[in-house]
């Protein structure tokens, strides 16, 4: 059995708003369910619940929803997600930050708490399965981020420890589950929410998106990995 020592390093990827440009296309999603159910949902505000827990994102936004109407609201957002998926691209380097990290000789993980229709689609358009060490998606966790379920399970199949790992993500809700497991965590702008956002929330570094991260990737904790 290898022991956790014996484990490359492992970069932890969140996705959405990270590798691939999603944020606004769940933006739409949510819009149009909250707008189906008659709950009114201000779109800056679902932006900003965005890379939050779906759950928790209902309960947030639609606090005097009952049950029926949050699982609605769910299965709603995952209906129109799905008519919009054409839409999704890759961030600029959102493909080529995998490879570099791979050529590294570090673990490449995708850490999300995408359900698994949405992470077909997301990995179907990073198209790198071939390099990607472990995934996560919603179904290995209760509640996702910010609870730091999703990181601790991430690390597990990486079978590294916190200290050997580093996530990248775009999200506060990335951040603080981040710290919260006690993994430092790079930040990127290409979500859309603001640098000094990510900086309060732990992030020890922020860049513009992946391709940025790229160009100054041996100035991180990444490279202090190797």
């Amino acid at each position: 059995m290898t022991s956790t020592a014996d484990r490359a390093p492992a970069v932890l990827f969140d996705i959405d708003g990270t590798l691939v440009d999603s944020n606004y296309v769940h933006v739409d999603a949510w819009s149009r369910a909250f707008r189906d159910v008659g709950v009114e949902a201000d779109a800056w505000r679902i932006h900003r619940s965005i890379g939050m827990d779906g759950s928790r994102l209902v309960a947030s936004l639609a606090p005097d929803a009952g049950d029926d109407t949050r699982q609605r609201l769910k299965d709603l957002h995952s209906r129109y997600y799905k008519e919009l998926s054409p839409l999704l691209r890759l961030l600029p380097g959102g493909r080529d930050i995998l490879d570099r990290v791979a050529s590294m000789g570090l673990q490449v993980v995708l850490a999300t708490s995408a359900p698994e229709d949405e992470l077909s689609m997301l990995r179907a358009v990073l198209d790198r399965d071939s390099i990607v060490a472990a995934v996560t998606s919603a179904a290995d966790v209760d509640a996702a981020k910010p609870n730091p379920g999703i990181v601790e399970v991430a690390l597990d199949r990486a079978g590294v420890t916190a200290a050997r790992a580093v996530l990248v993500g775009d999200a506060v809700w990335d951040a603080v589950a981040s710290v919260r497991a006690g993994v430092p965590i790079i930040g990127l702008l290409s979500g859309g929410v603001s640098g000094a956002e990510l900086t309060e929330a732990g992030a020890g570094a922020v860049f513009a998106d992946a391709r940025d991260l790229i160009e100054h990737l041996d100035e991180t904790t990444i490279a202090r990995l190797v």
